[in-house]
């Protein structure tokens, strides 16, 4: 095992261990316009470029390690870098695939500066930086064309292509942590794994891998029809440090799901929820106040259910912060 694995395995068994919360979320809070997200480079580029947050690493990286400061401040141990849209699959759609490299390496770069920070401040905290592989923007399950269903918008070597760039800037840059997270189709996710195992022979190194699928609806599946089991069997292969769920669905009925996890899973169980249902008058978007979602997920640590806990869309450090305080008394599962 890797220093890192180590670390984290001796963690993750002391004590629950607390992500970051949302980073649009809190990009929303700074009321930025278009020329935020250009520099000197992107001053004539052609098409808007406002909502393609992980760019802000390069043109605003004061912004993006401001956040990141005030997720460990309130207690975060994982941060997540902003490169949910790190791949050039996702980086199309502002045809910036060229930028990939660079998206990723500044993104660690901030998030490695906020852990410096906050450790000098605070020596005895040991804190570590995920790199964050989002799904993309296609999946390879699916057919985007209702009249040609077997169509699809992308191939598997294609994401495994993707992912191995992003995942090989991220680690270069000093990623202590890879994240599959918000995963909607497994087929791309196990593309990033994939992508994973071949950089670990090509390197010759290991880098512990969390995994956290995202349950669409009250059908209990994944957009392309997995249970929640059948998901795990479908990644328990790559012995992951951790599997858990996140997004789409609140506390309350994210649940069920983690439940099964932590009855069937082999490894940590990781849960972060998004701030309840989208509410468009509400300050952050969602309906959750900070110390609803900490009560929560309260419940899922008093019945021993997770080893991680944080935070997805609307929620915000007081969330985090919450959580801590909520779920600090309870043992680890």
């Amino acid at each position: 095992m890797t220093t890192t694995t180590e670390a984290l395995t001796k963690l993750l068994q002391e004590r629950i261990v607390y992500l970051d919360g949302a980073m649009g979320t809190m990009v929303q809070t700074y009321k930025l316009e278009e020329e935020d997200f250009r520099n000197e480079d992107l001053k004539d580029h052609e098409g808007d470029l406002k909502g393609n947050n992980d760019l802000l690493s390069i043109t605003r990286p004061d912004v993006i390690r401001e956040i990141h400061y005030k997720y460990l401040k309130s207690g975060s141990d994982i941060i997540e870098t902003n490169t949910f849209s790190g791949t050039t699959i996702a980086q199309a759609d502002y045809h910036l695939e060229h930028l990939v490299d660079e998206i990723n390496a500044a993104s660690v770069k901030v998030a490695k500066e906020a852990v410096a920070q906050i450790q000098a401040e605070d020596p005895s905290r040991q804190c570590f930086v995920a790199g964050a592989l989002g799904p993309t923007n296609r999946t390879a399950s699916l057919s985007p064309d209702v009249n040609d269903p077997g169509y699809r918008a992308v191939t598997y070597d294609e994401l495994v292509a993707a992912y191995r760039q992003q995942i090989d800037a991220l680690l270069a840059a000093g990623a202590d942590i890879i994240l599959v997270e918000t995963i909607f189709d497994t087929l791309n996710a196990k593309a990033a794994l994939f992508a994973v195992d071949q950089w670990r022979e090509d390197n010759g190194q290991d880098v512990p891998v969390m995994i956290s699928v995202t349950i669409t609806d009250a059908s209990g599946r994944t957009l392309s029809g997995q249970t929640i089991e059948a998901f795990w069997n479908s990644v328990a292969h790559t012995k992951p440090l951790s599997v858990g769920v996140n997004c789409a669905l609140g506390a309350d009925l994210m649940r069920p799901y983690v439940e099964s996890l932590a009855k069937n899973a082999g490894c940590f169980v990781s849960c972060y929820p998004n701030a309840g249902l989208p509410n468009p008058l509400a300050e952050t978007g969602y309906d959750e106040l900070p110390d609803d979602t900490a009560g929560k997920v309260k419940g899922f640590a008093a019945d021993n259910l997770i080893n991680i806990s944080g935070g997805c869309c609307g929620t915000t450090p007081p969330h985090i912060a919450a959580m801590v305080r909520e779920i600090e008394p309870f043992e680890t599962r």
